[in-house]
């Protein structure tokens, strides 16, 4: 009778359940890291799609902790509000959390030391299975509430260190990623007013799977690279490997546009990446916590440490002129190189076509073409002087500049020893899939 009853009643009966024992040797940093991933991954945020109350509730989770570990907050109880407007007229309103930790050396503590992650991900799909609508909600574990638990748990570690941080820190949870980095992009051109004095920046997206490994990513930026080197020297719980090929795009592309040294620490692609399956159960919480101490003491680094630069080159570059000639990419001894191969048909492969977007009105009226792009590759590896050389639409030509300026560094070309701005011109093709006939 009483096995009956404990089936029919189980709320009438909790008490008497069998305990989990799995969390009892958890940390306290563990812990604190599952209490957040399972808040902010939880079904009931529904995917935390840009502009959703999902959104919303976890800009207002990330306000309330960071209270809760003494920062001060620059932004409201929802955040910091901004509105996007879309192609059909309506409004999209997101928001970013701010929070400031304050330096300590009188010189420094009016330069920042950025701290970000991503808020947002891909909400939910409803698909047509054998006639049945299903829905399925895309929590997104790990991409990215993993990188804001350990954004959470990293402000709280400065807080405690705050003396011993010459530099201050500006936390930043970044709503609308998912569109076009809006969020970094506001940050950076709209609510922040001291950004000539952000010195660096340090992003943190996909940190549950170390499995996968653990990468630093720095747009092969030599002062942010060398950092993480030094630390190589010093006992560390786990070190990330330095790669020059980029995981994918998140917001530090804003800050690479302003010219600010950044990096990324992630653990790269995953099997359940931006998939309905991306959910706790995926989430390597102990590997976590040695990805996290690392992280600190590559944050108290830059806090501490000289003014890393955007490049080496950077001088050279604002010393050489607009008119500069640059050298045909074939004709260069070595030819500049994107992630590891100097074939342009990577750059086209592996950047253009996989953030190229195709105008919504383009593929209404059918409109499809290759459109020649000509830019430049200069000294520093950064692409410049983009333009149009052979049209099809304002609006495709528009999407294949928008991509191609946005592009990460590439090495250089060189022409006998020297570094040379080198150019190339890449027809960029829009095509249209044919309707199956029934």
């Amino acid at each position: 009778m009483a096995a009956a009853l404990l089936v029919c009643c189980p709320l009438s009966f909790a008490q008497y359940r069998v305990p989990d024992y799995s969390s009892l040797n958890d940390s306290e940093t563990v812990s604190a890291l599952k209490e957040h991933i399972r808040y902010i991954a939880s079904p009931s945020m529904k995917g935390r799609a840009p502009g959703s109350e999902g959104e919303k509730e976890t800009a207002i989770y990330m306000t309330d902790v960071l209270s809760r570990y003494g920062l001060d907050m620059l932004s409201g109880a929802e955040g910091d509000e901004f509105g996007l407007k879309r192609e059909n007229g309506d409004t999209l309103v997101s928001r970013n959390v701010l929070a400031f930790i304050q330096g300590s050396d009188k010189k420094l503590k009016d330069k920042f030391v950025v701290v970000g992650a991503r808020m947002d991900n891909l909400g939910t799909m409803t698909l047509n299975i054998d006639g049945e609508k299903e829905t399925y909600v895309y929590c997104g574990a790990n991409g990215n509430a993993s990188g804001l638990a350990m954004l959470l748990e990293l402000s709280r570690m400065l807080k405690t260190n705050a003396p011993m941080l010459r530099r201050s820190v500006l936390i930043c949870a970044f709503g609308a990623s998912q569109e076009m980095f809006a969020g970094s992009w506001y940050l950076l051109n709209r609510s922040f007013s001291a950004t000539s004095d952000i010195e660096a920046m340090v992003g943190l997206d996909v940190l549950g799977t170390a499995s996968e490994g653990f990468l630093a990513y720095a747009f092969s930026n030599p002062d942010m690279e060398q950092m993480a080197r030094a630390l190589e020297g010093t006992l560390q719980p786990v070190y990330p490997k330095i790669t020059s090929d980029q995981p994918f795009v998140s917001d530090q592309i804003s800050f690479y546009d302003k010219e600010i040294p950044s990096i990324m620490f992630t653990n790269g692609r995953y099997p359940e990446y931006r998939t309905h399956k991306d959910t706790e159960s995926i989430i390597e919480y102990a590997a976590m916590e040695g990805e996290l101490e690392y992280i600190f003491n590559y944050v108290v680094s830059l806090c501490n440490g000289p003014a890393p630069i955007f490049n080496v080159e950077s001088e050279i570059r604002k010393r050489s002129s607009e008119g500069t000639r640059a050298i045909p990419y074939y004709d260069c001894d070595r030819k500049p190189v994107f992630l590891g191969s100097s074939d342009p048909r990577i750059f086209l492969e592996k950047w253009v076509y996989q953030y190229l977007r195709y105008p919504e009105d383009c593929i209404r009226e059918g409109i499809q073409g290759k459109v020649l792009v000509d830019f430049v590759i200069d000294e520093a590896g950064k692409v410049t002087d983009a333009k149009v050389l052979k049209g099809v639409d304002p609006l495709l030509d528009a999407e294949a500049l928008r991509v191609v300026t946005a592009s990460p560094p590439w090495k250089p070309g060189y022409v006998k020893g020297k570094k040379v701005r080198s150019e190339i011109s890449l027809y960029i093709e829009f095509r249209l899939e044919k309707k199956k006939k029934r």
